[in-house]
């Protein structure tokens, strides 16, 4: 897949200070509408893992502020646990494999798949862009280690503006592009990062939900 041109282009300054206060309004609105949906999944969760339903991993932030993202929890070993009393599990050493196959072995139930295909597992991170730490639109925020042995001189660039529940690899191949061909997108977004390519990644990754081809 042919990554967009990377040349003649600036970073934008003017929108990098976390999400600015109509988007924290419609993410609380979009939040307060999806709740019934959210409860009923994190319920789901509860019963079939016996663990915590909601995860939160520990990722990078903008310019390199530790973030937590939370997560509805669709991966668990074996049957349903017992004893887990909590509702909320902080993941600090989370393994990403560097190109997600078709079939995650890691991934053991119907249900958590089709969550993860749809992204409902990403709807509390609705809560994030609410208080401001994530945008609707950016870099998807990743583990220090991801940073250092894929992005390497690059880190610094993306991390310049916030992360984002979508981006432009998001919409453009997904799980089925290399680390490379990510890098390449996430540099392309912060440097045009603005209105118009926000727009843009929005509409489709309306489409990719509604229709998802490289979701697994």
């Amino acid at each position: 897949m042919a990554a967009p041109s990377l040349t003649l282009t600036r970073i934008a300054t003017a929108e990098t200070n976390g999400a600015p206060f109509w988007e924290r309004c419609l993410s609380g609105v979009a939040l307060l509408c999806i709740a019934p949906l959210l409860l009923i999944v994190l319920a789901v969760i509860r019963l079939l893992s016996g663990r915590a339903p909601l995860v939160g991993h520990l990722r990078v932030g903008q310019f390199g502020q530790p973030l937590w993202v939370w997560k509805v929890r669709t991966m668990w070993a074996g049957g349903p646990g017992k004893g887990h009393a909590a509702f909320v599990e902080r993941l600090q050493d989370t393994h990403v494999p560097a190109l997600k196959a078709g079939h995650d072995p890691r991934v053991t139930s119907r249900f958590a798949a089709f969550c993860r295909r749809h992204s409902l597992d990403e709807l509390p991170q609705l809560w994030q862009v609410t208080t401001g730490s994530m945008r609707f639109v950016g870099p998807r925020p990743m583990t220090q280690a991801e940073l250092d042995e894929h992005y390497a001189e690059a880190q610094a660039e993306v991390l310049s503006v916030p992360p984002g529940l979508t981006g432009l690899w998001q919409v453009m191949g997904r799980n089925r592009l290399t680390y490379a061909q990510r890098r390449r997108l996430d540099v392309f977004l912060a440097r045009h990062y603005g209105p118009g390519l926000h727009a843009w990644v929005l509409l489709r990754t309306i489409t990719e939900l509604l229709r998802p081809r490289h979701a697994w």
